[in-house]
């Protein structure tokens, strides 16, 4: 099953729509020579040119690391401040005969929220071209004044694979938001995934044979 854990907060819905690739692969299998992941482009209002950073770890897993990823509500926040996004598009090396998924995501960093206010992690991912998608979120409620970390894993049954014999880009949407709800006007609320020894946004693929 495909589960959300974090430090406090509590679980919010959870969406999967899967497709399913043109052949059915086989049982999973170490990433095939050949396979090879490159960033084609990141972008949005919590990752502006400059102030991300992907580093790609072998033909299995990156890591996406941002100097300026943050949200917040108060009397020095802009109307916008409230919600952000960083869009990633990844271009999949395939090797004949293989085809690829998103297994597990993992998000970190750190919030502080007033009584009454509350915040909103969101990732979604899916494959460029097909209607399958995947989206995890986690609500966090105030007081909260702590690092935070969501996990999301995978299930066999819930993978989200790309087509069989195409190269199909692969794109990754998180977000951030914050709400001041009850709480008063006049203070500051704000969630973060800035760049520390423990922040940003880790994604593991597996490899099959179609």
């Amino acid at each position: 099953m495909l589960g959300v854990l974090a430090a406090g907060g509590t679980v919010a819905a959870l969406s999967a729509s899967l497709l399913s690739p043109q052949a059915a692969p086989a049982e999973t299998t170490a990433p095939p020579a050949g396979a090879a992941i490159e960033v084609a482009t990141v972008n949005g209002s919590g990752c502006p040119a400059g102030t991300a950073g992907v580093t790609v770890s072998g033909r299995d897993s990156f890591t996406v690391t941002y100097d300026d990823y943050l949200v917040q509500v108060g009397p020095v926040a802009t109307p916008t401040e409230f919600r952000k996004n960083c869009q990633i598009n990844l271009e999949i090396a395939v090797p004949a005969g293989y085809t690829y998924a998103i297994s597990g995501v993992q998000n970190r960093g750190y919030a502080y929220l007033q009584p009454g206010a509350s915040a909103l992690q969101q990732t979604t991912y899916y494959i460029q071209g097909s209607a399958g998608t995947v989206t995890t979120s986690q609500e966090f409620d105030g007081p909260y004044r702590s690092s935070w970390s969501t996990t999301d894993s995978l299930g066999s049954d819930e993978l989200v694979w790309a087509p069989c014999g195409q190269r199909r880009n692969l794109n990754i949407n998180t977000e951030l938001r914050v709400y001041s709800g009850s709480s008063s006007k006049d203070a500051v609320s704000f969630m973060a995934m800035r760049s520390t020894s423990t922040a940003g946004s880790s994604f593991d693929i597996v490899w099959k044979q179609c």
